[in-house]
Protein backbone atom coordinates (compact mmCIF):
# COMPACT_ATOMS: atom_id res chain seq x y z
CA UNK A 1 0.00 0.00 0.00
CA UNK A 2 3.00 2.25 0.95
CA UNK A 3 4.65 1.54 -2.30
CA UNK A 4 1.46 2.39 -4.25
CA UNK A 5 1.04 5.58 -2.41
CA UNK A 6 4.40 6.45 -3.08
CA UNK A 7 4.19 5.59 -7.11
CA UNK A 8 0.79 8.06 -7.00
CA UNK A 9 2.91 11.03 -5.51
CA UNK A 10 5.68 10.20 -8.21
CA UNK A 11 3.33 10.46 -11.21
CA UNK A 12 1.46 13.62 -9.62
CA UNK A 13 4.66 15.25 -9.15
CA UNK A 14 5.90 14.14 -13.05
CA UNK A 15 2.12 15.47 -14.44
CA UNK A 16 2.35 18.42 -12.24
CA UNK A 17 5.81 20.00 -11.37
CA UNK A 18 4.00 22.75 -8.75
CA UNK A 19 3.62 19.90 -6.05
CA UNK A 20 6.84 18.78 -6.58
CA UNK A 21 8.42 22.73 -5.98
CA UNK A 22 6.47 22.70 -3.15
CA UNK A 23 8.10 20.13 -1.41
CA UNK A 24 11.34 21.47 -1.56
CA UNK A 25 13.11 24.25 -0.08
CA UNK A 26 14.18 27.24 -2.27
CA UNK A 27 15.88 29.36 0.41
CA UNK A 28 17.65 26.35 2.11
CA UNK A 29 20.67 29.03 3.11
CA UNK A 30 17.28 31.61 4.37
CA UNK A 31 15.65 28.71 6.42
CA UNK A 32 19.32 28.09 8.26
CA UNK A 33 20.01 31.62 9.22
CA UNK A 34 16.21 32.11 10.22
CA UNK A 35 16.54 28.72 12.68
CA UNK A 36 20.13 29.06 13.66
CA UNK A 37 20.09 33.01 15.43
CA UNK A 38 16.97 32.26 16.93
CA UNK A 39 18.29 28.81 18.76
CA UNK A 40 21.76 30.09 19.33
CA UNK A 41 20.23 32.69 21.63
CA UNK A 42 18.06 29.88 23.12
CA UNK A 43 21.00 27.98 23.67
CA UNK A 44 23.28 30.74 24.96
CA UNK A 45 20.39 31.63 27.56
CA UNK A 46 20.49 27.73 28.88
CA UNK A 47 24.40 28.11 28.79
CA UNK A 48 25.18 31.01 30.41
CA UNK A 49 22.93 29.85 33.10
CA UNK A 50 24.45 26.28 33.71
CA UNK A 51 28.21 28.22 33.72
CA UNK A 52 26.82 30.93 36.01
CA UNK A 53 28.19 32.97 33.66
CA UNK A 54 28.20 37.18 35.02
CA UNK A 55 24.86 39.03 34.22
CA UNK A 56 26.41 41.76 31.89
CA UNK A 57 28.31 38.51 29.98
CA UNK A 58 24.80 36.94 29.83
CA UNK A 59 23.39 39.85 28.55
CA UNK A 60 25.81 40.73 25.90
CA UNK A 61 25.66 37.36 24.32
CA UNK A 62 21.87 36.97 24.18
CA UNK A 63 20.97 40.37 23.57
CA UNK A 64 23.48 40.15 20.47
CA UNK A 65 22.04 37.29 19.03
CA UNK A 66 18.59 38.01 19.77
CA UNK A 67 19.11 41.50 17.53
CA UNK A 68 20.84 39.34 14.80
CA UNK A 69 17.51 37.42 14.81
CA UNK A 70 15.44 40.56 14.97
CA UNK A 71 16.94 42.40 12.36
CA UNK A 72 17.48 38.90 10.03
CA UNK A 73 13.51 37.81 10.14
CA UNK A 74 12.27 41.56 9.69
CA UNK A 75 14.37 42.12 6.64
CA UNK A 76 15.01 38.87 4.95
CA UNK A 77 13.57 35.48 6.35
CA UNK A 78 10.04 37.01 6.22
CA UNK A 79 10.14 38.50 2.61
CA UNK A 80 11.85 34.84 1.68
CA UNK A 81 10.06 32.44 3.34
CA UNK A 82 6.57 33.88 4.64
CA UNK A 83 6.41 36.40 1.46
CA UNK A 84 5.98 39.01 3.63
CA UNK A 85 7.52 42.75 4.79
CA UNK A 86 6.42 45.29 7.34
CA UNK A 87 8.87 49.15 7.10
CA UNK A 88 8.48 52.30 8.16
CA UNK A 89 9.33 55.87 6.42
CA UNK A 90 9.30 59.33 7.92
CA UNK A 91 7.43 61.91 5.59
CA UNK A 92 8.31 65.29 4.73
CA UNK A 93 6.07 66.51 8.18
CA UNK A 94 8.15 63.96 10.43
CA UNK A 95 5.36 61.54 10.36
CA UNK A 96 6.09 57.92 11.35
CA UNK A 97 4.42 55.55 8.69
CA UNK A 98 4.15 51.83 8.86
CA UNK A 99 3.78 49.76 5.75
CA UNK A 100 2.94 46.26 5.90
CA UNK A 101 3.06 44.51 2.79
CA UNK A 102 2.62 40.92 1.34
CA UNK A 103 2.75 39.21 -2.07
CA UNK A 104 -0.25 38.52 -3.75
CA UNK A 105 -1.38 36.21 -7.09
CA UNK A 106 1.32 35.36 -8.94
CA UNK A 107 4.03 36.85 -7.05
CA UNK A 108 3.04 33.76 -4.32
CA UNK A 109 4.68 31.27 -6.58
CA UNK A 110 8.31 31.81 -5.29
CA UNK A 111 7.15 30.82 -1.33
CA UNK A 112 7.66 27.52 -0.60
CA UNK A 113 4.57 26.02 1.94
CA UNK A 114 7.14 23.81 3.66
CA UNK A 115 9.65 27.18 4.48
CA UNK A 116 6.32 29.29 5.19
CA UNK A 117 5.29 26.64 8.06
CA UNK A 118 8.65 26.58 9.37
CA UNK A 119 8.78 30.56 9.38
CA UNK A 120 5.19 30.90 11.10
CA UNK A 121 6.05 27.99 13.59
CA UNK A 122 9.45 28.85 14.53
CA UNK A 123 7.73 32.07 15.34
CA UNK A 124 5.28 30.86 17.50
CA UNK A 125 7.40 28.18 19.38
CA UNK A 126 9.79 30.72 20.16
CA UNK A 127 7.68 33.10 21.90
CA UNK A 128 6.03 30.32 23.80
CA UNK A 129 9.45 29.40 24.96
CA UNK A 130 10.53 32.66 26.34
CA UNK A 131 7.03 33.05 27.93
CA UNK A 132 8.21 29.78 29.61
CA UNK A 133 11.70 30.64 30.65
CA UNK A 134 9.76 33.85 31.68
CA UNK A 135 8.16 31.97 34.58
CA UNK A 136 11.07 30.39 35.14
CA UNK A 137 12.89 33.70 35.60
CA UNK A 138 10.50 34.89 38.33
CA UNK A 139 12.88 33.41 41.30
CA UNK A 140 15.90 35.01 39.39
CA UNK A 141 14.59 39.10 38.69
CA UNK A 142 17.70 39.50 37.40
CA UNK A 143 17.36 37.51 33.96
CA UNK A 144 13.70 38.86 33.61
CA UNK A 145 15.30 41.48 31.87
CA UNK A 146 16.48 39.24 29.06
CA UNK A 147 14.03 36.92 28.47
CA UNK A 148 11.82 40.57 28.53
CA UNK A 149 13.81 41.83 25.73
CA UNK A 150 13.82 38.35 24.13
CA UNK A 151 9.47 38.43 24.21
CA UNK A 152 9.28 41.95 23.17
CA UNK A 153 11.50 41.75 19.98
CA UNK A 154 9.95 38.23 19.40
CA UNK A 155 6.36 39.57 19.74
CA UNK A 156 7.07 42.41 17.54
CA UNK A 157 8.17 40.82 14.51
CA UNK A 158 5.05 38.00 15.02
CA UNK A 159 2.74 41.48 15.03
CA UNK A 160 4.26 42.53 12.09
CA UNK A 161 3.81 39.51 9.95
CA UNK A 162 0.41 39.14 11.29
CA UNK A 163 -0.07 42.76 10.23
CA UNK A 164 1.44 41.78 6.81
CA UNK A 165 -0.87 38.81 6.51
CA UNK A 166 -4.41 39.62 7.27
CA UNK A 167 -3.85 43.60 6.57
CA UNK A 168 -4.76 45.31 3.80
CA UNK A 169 -2.39 46.70 1.51
CA UNK A 170 -4.75 49.10 -0.28
CA UNK A 171 -3.32 52.20 1.45
CA UNK A 172 -0.16 51.19 0.39
CA UNK A 173 -0.81 53.27 -2.50
CA UNK A 174 -2.23 56.19 -1.25
CA UNK A 175 0.03 56.81 1.06
CA UNK A 176 3.29 57.07 -1.76
CA UNK A 177 1.15 59.33 -3.29
CA UNK A 178 1.15 62.12 -0.40
CA UNK A 179 4.68 61.74 0.29
CA UNK A 180 5.22 62.21 -3.33
CA UNK A 181 2.73 65.34 -3.67
CA UNK A 182 3.83 66.41 -0.61
CA UNK A 183 7.63 66.60 -1.76
CA UNK A 184 6.67 67.78 -5.48
CA UNK A 185 4.94 71.37 -2.97
CA UNK A 186 8.11 71.41 -1.24
CA UNK A 187 10.22 72.11 -4.14
CA UNK A 188 7.40 74.25 -5.85
CA UNK A 189 7.74 76.53 -2.87
CA UNK A 190 10.93 76.38 -1.93
CA UNK A 191 12.85 76.15 -5.39
CA UNK A 192 10.80 79.88 -6.36
CA UNK A 193 13.40 80.82 -8.92
CA UNK A 194 14.48 77.10 -10.05
CA UNK A 195 13.25 75.46 -13.03
CA UNK A 196 9.80 73.40 -12.47
CA UNK A 197 9.43 69.92 -13.10
CA UNK A 198 8.37 68.50 -16.19
CA UNK A 199 5.15 66.06 -16.54
CA UNK A 200 7.53 63.11 -17.34
CA UNK A 201 10.02 63.99 -14.57
CA UNK A 202 6.76 63.74 -12.04
CA UNK A 203 5.54 60.17 -13.33
CA UNK A 204 9.14 59.13 -13.33
CA UNK A 205 9.24 60.23 -9.48
CA UNK A 206 5.72 58.49 -8.76
CA UNK A 207 6.77 55.70 -10.27
CA UNK A 208 9.89 55.01 -8.73
CA UNK A 209 8.33 55.42 -4.80
CA UNK A 210 5.88 53.20 -5.36
CA UNK A 211 8.00 50.58 -6.47
CA UNK A 212 8.60 48.48 -3.25
CA UNK A 213 11.04 45.61 -2.76
CA UNK A 214 8.58 42.89 -4.01
CA UNK A 215 8.85 44.83 -7.45
CA UNK A 216 11.13 43.07 -10.55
Amino acid sequence: MAQLLSNEEEVLEAFDPSIAASRRFKHPIAVFFHMAFRSLAIVAYFMCSWAKASFVTSFVIIIVLLSMDFWTVKNITGRLLAGLRYWNYVDDAGNNHWIFESKKGTDKSTVSPIESNIFWLSLVFTILLWILLTITTLFSPTYIIITGAALALNVTNLYGFVRCKFGSNEKLSDEMKKTVFKSFLSRVTSGAGGNMPSSTDNEQQQSSAARTMFGP
